[in-house]
């Protein structure tokens, strides 16, 4: 399994989508890839829709909920 580190892909700024996560350099939140995915949207689908994101920009998207899911769980 190839290591995808979310925070090289994913930022946080307050100027963009109201400071919801998006995959760096674009205005795509991380929320969006995750509720297409979850409407049965594969990686290849989002990628033939948006050609300008990235296979490890989606797949950072998806360790970054698994990551907040994680630590929300230790609280």
């Amino acid at each position: 399994m190839n290591a995808i580190h979310w925070r090289d892909h994913i930022v946080s700024d307050p100027r963009i989508m109201m400071g919801k996560p998006t995959i760096k350099g674009t205005r795509f939140t991380m929320e969006l890839v995750v509720d297409r995915m979850s409407y049965g949207e594969t990686i290849d689908d989002i990628l033939e829709a948006y050609p300008h994101l990235t296979r490890e920009g989606i797949l950072a998207c998806l360790r970054y909920a698994a990551y907040t899911l994680n630590h929300e769980l230790d609280d």
